[in-house]
C-alpha cells in the first residue's frame, strides 16, 4: 500500500528576491508568490488529494489554503513542519550576515546539519520536529495521497534524509524554489521513492518566475 506525498514549498514572499534569511520570520506571500500557488492550485485540481497539512507560518497556510481549495480541504497545522530558525540572522541579506558574523557564517556553511547561528537551530533540531510529524502523516493516510507545504530548508532536509544524501550537503544537492511540487511514494515512513523533485513547470501557465 502507497502513500503519495505531495510536497511543496510555499510561494515567494517580499523577501526571496532579497537574498534574506527568513526561516522563522512569518512573512506573507508576494505577489509573484500567489501568481506560483494559484497556478500550482491549477494543477493540482484533479489531483486526488485526501488531506493537506501546513507549517503554521502564513506564507504556508496561505499556499496550501489556495492549493487545497479546490478540493474543499482545510489546512491541519503542523508545528514540526516548520522552517529553520536563523537566530539572529534572521531578516538579514547574506551578505550582511558574512560581513557581521564571518567565522560563524563559515562554519555554518561548512556543517549546517551541527552548527547553527546564536539563538537558532541546526539542521538536525529541524529533522528532529518535522520526521516525527512526516511520519504521523504517512501512517494517518496510508494508501492515500495528502498535500504538505513546508519550507526550503525543511523540505531539503526531509528529502535528504529519505533518499539517504549526506545532509551535510543538502544544500548544495537539493534545491526547492518557490512553489515547487516534489513527488514522493512511501511503502514504510523508511522506504521513500522520488517521483518529481523540485518541479516549477506550472509556472508557465501564468509566465510566473522563479
Amino acid at each position: 500500500m502507497i502513500t503519495r506525498v505531495f510536497l511543496v514549498r510555499h510561494g515567494a514572499t517580499p523577501l526571496t528576491a532579497d537574498d534574506r534569511f527568513a526561516g522563522s520570520s512569518d512573512v506573507p506571500l508576494g505577489r509573484e508568490g500567489r501568481a506560483q500557488v494559484e497556478r500550482l492550485a491549477d494543477r493540482l485540481a484533479a489531483a486526488p488529494l485526501t488531506a493537506v497539512y501546513s507549517s503554521p507560518l502564513q506564507r504556508t497556510v496561505s499556499t496550501a489554503t489556495v492549493v487545497g481549495s479546490p478540493h474543499g480541504l482545510t489546512p491541519v497545522l503542523a508545528d514540526g513542519l516548520r522552517e529553520i530558525d536563523h537566530g539572529r540572522w534572521e531578516g538579514l541579506r547574506r551578505d550582511e550576515v558574512r560581513q557581521m558574523y564571518p567565522e560563524e557564517y563559515a562554519a555554518w556553511e561548512r556543517d549546517p546539519v551541527n552548527v547553527a547561528p546564536q539563538g537558532g537551530e541546526t539542521g538536525n533540531h529541524v529533522l528532529a520536529r518535522a520526521l516525527p510529524a512526516m511520519n504521523d502523516i504517512i501512517v494517518r493516510h496510508a494508501g492515500q495521497s495528502v498535500l504538505v507545504v513546508a519550507h526550503k530548508a525543511t523540505n531539503r532536509l526531509l528529502i535528504a534524509h529519505w533518499l539517504g544524501i549526506d545532509l551535510r550537503s543538502y544544500r548544495d544537492r537539493i534545491e526547492q524554489l518557490p512553489a515547487c511540487l516534489n513527488l514522493l511514494d512511501f511503502k514504510t515512513v523508511d522506504q521513500a521513492r522520488l517521483v518529481l523533485l523540485n518541479d516549477v513547470s506550472h509556472y508557465d501557465l501564468a509566465g510566473v518566475h522563479a
